[in-house]
């Protein structure tokens, strides 16, 4: 059953460049899991995934690298401090904010799917910002890097298929920062079922790629903003 939702959870995190951490999180806890080690286990997991999602969209070519040396640095810095405040305090007092965010986010770019795409350069000055937010959020929420990053500058007019590929391949090193830093504040926690999300989520990850490289921008992006809106509403209950 874990292998199955790390497979589906990749799937489409993969396809979509988001919604992993949400997904994931969201079948442990039905399975009664505590909200502590689902997140634990999810960070856990996305180590490997974003690993092999990353390389994926590095040999289909989906990936921009100066769009990722200008998110990963801020986006690592974004992930250390979020983990801290989480180890303070309960990340699901900014939720809710987080949500109203996410749904105007996905609104907007419901919008622009269907006006014409004008594309921004890489050296567009939000991009760091971005990215220490999404990191931050990413860390503090128990999930956000992708809804956060990936829906921002697909709304400020970057490429789609470039954006989901960037921001893939960056997640691992801010999950890999995010995580150091849980074991060093939190300790280590139960993570045997870890082992089938892995698993799972490394079998899914060359798929996604091949989509986003052969799926065309538009659809790509109404599907970007139904995600994100159905995945945000669904926190309001």
């Amino acid at each position: 059953m874990f292998i199955l939702i790390g497979f589906f959870a990749q799937l489409v995190d993969g396809a979509l460049g988001m919604a992993f951490g949400v997904l994931c999180t969201t079948a442990l806890l039905a399975f009664g899991m505590p909200p502590a080690v689902a997140s634990a286990m999810t960070h856990i997991t996305e180590v490997f995934t974003t690993a092999a999602s990353g390389a994926s969209h590095v040999w289909q070519r989906n990936v921009n690298w100066k769009l990722v040396m200008r998110l990963a640095p801020a986006g690592m810095i974004g992930g250390i401090l979020g983990a801290y405040v989480l180890s303070n305090i309960d990340g699901k007092v900014i939720e809710p904010f987080i949500s109203v965010y996410l749904i105007l986010i996905g609104i907007y770019i419901l919008i622009k799917a269907f006006r014409p795409l004008f594309q921004r350069d890489v050296h567009d000055w939000t991009v760091p910002l971005v990215g220490f937010a999404g990191g931050g959020l990413d860390a503090a929420g128990g999930g956000g890097w992708g809804p956060i990053v990936t829906t921002s500058l697909i709304g400020r007019g970057h490429d789609p298929k470039k954006v989901i590929g960037s921001t893939s391949l960056t997640e691992f090193a801010v999950t890999l920062t995010i995580s150091a830093t849980f074991i060093v504040t939190l300790g280590w926690s139960q993570l045997d079922a870890a082992v089938g999300l892995i698993i799972g989520g490394v079998l899914a990850a060359p798929i996604g790629a091949y989509i986003v490289k052969h799926l065309p921008i538009r659809p790509l992006m109404v599907a970007v903003s139904m995600i994100i809106i159905a995945t945000s509403v669904v926190r309001f209950f």
